[in-house]
């Protein structure tokens, strides 16, 4: 098995984290701030992470990514909002940073594991490597693999883009529930065939290749407009929702309000804001579970700080809501 080179190994991580972005963004905890990955959105996504138990090697990229340490009572990232333009392009695949720590902190931002790339050298270089050789010349049904699917995932795709062969013969395509089948190639050259003599089976019968290639088109393009009418078909009707006093109601979306004043906006309904409620906060209220994690979430307007009882966005002036620290509940809460 060819050893794979620093190199290699670093830009595997950089695609493995931009593939966790892609994820992320569309279904992960923290999507309504990377569905729009924004300057002021990953900010924000900084903070909510950071204000959290950071682990030491996240506290260490924090510094050399901010050149300041992180301090739970202030968020320091504000004054430095600019900088998330960088890993915000690298998400995007515009252009790999030159330093290192924009990396390392996209991958804090998506939680991808392993990081930071130390972690990740080792164990692509120890272990996945290893599993992609085991699966490769194994006759029997590959094992579920349970880590690292991206990183496995994206460094197959480069070394069958580059025509990297894993062994001298040919062998058996890599085939999970996590890796899509993948040819290896042969090293040894392969004769010339005519026109006349190359053919391929497409749906049970043996036909020339430009043919085969039409059959398979107008077969992908049928079974593509099937898909899209079983789904519009299947699709439930719009919903949304409308903020009232202190919760979210679910309204008609073409309800009009009539009535004097600006009336509360109507909104498509979001599955992970619409249990959202302003909550009274005491000197008895539970702000904390036994882990010391904040079950209260806040946020600052004119008029002084509202609390929730979860994590999202203010209804009223779309800002983002934060975990609840000490230092908030002591500065804001009679007692």
């Amino acid at each position: 098995m060819r050893k794979i080179t620093l190199e290699e190994i670093e830009n595997n991580y950089k695609e493995a984290i931009r593939n966790k972005f892609k994820i992320e963004r569309v279904e992960g905890k923290h999507s309504h701030y990377l569905s729009n990955p924004s300057q002021a959105q990953l900010r924000d996504l900084c903070w909510e992470i950071f204000s959290s138990e950071p682990k030491t090697d996240d506290l260490s990229t924090y510094r050399k990514f901010f050149r300041t340490d992180f301090t739970p009572e202030e968020n320091t990232s504000t004054q430095y909002t600019d900088k998330f333009k960088k890993v915000g392009g690298f998400y995007k695949g515009d252009k790999d940073p030159a330093n290192i720590s924009t990396v390392e902190l996209a991958a804090i931002l998506v939680d991808f594991h392993p990081r930071p790339l130390n972690k990740f050298k080792k164990e692509i270089g120890e272990e996945d490597m290893k599993l992609i050789d085991e699966l490769r010349n194994t006759n029997v049904p590959p094992k579920e693999v349970s880590s690292h699917e991206l990183v496995i995932e994206s460094t197959i795709e480069n070394f069958t883009d580059s025509n990297v062969d894993f062994a001298e013969t040919d062998s058996a395509p890599i085939q999970n529930q996590y890796l899509e089948p993948v040819t290896l190639k042969n090293k040894e050259p392969k004769l010339e065939q005519t026109p006349e003599a190359i053919s391929i089976q497409t749906f049970g019968e043996s036909v020339d290749k430009p043919k085969g290639k039409k059959i398979r088109y107008f077969a992908i393009a049928a079974v593509l407009i099937l898909l899209v009418a079983i789904v519009f078909l299947a699709l439930p009707e719009k919903q949304c929702m409308q903020w009232s006093n202190d919760h979210y109601e679910i309204v008609d979306c073409d309800l009009k309000i009539e009535g004097i004043g600006i009336p509360p906006r109507i909104e498509l309904l979001d599955k992970s804001l619409v249990n959202l409620k302003k909550v009274n906060v005491c000197d008895t209220t539970t702000c904390f579970d036994n882990n010391g994690q904040a079950m209260i979430w806040y946020a600052k307007t004119a008029n002084g700080i509202d609390f929730f009882n979860g994590h999202g966005r203010h209804p009223e002036n779309n800002s983002p809501l934060r975990p609840v620290t000490r230092y908030i509940l002591d500065k804001y809460v009679k007692k």
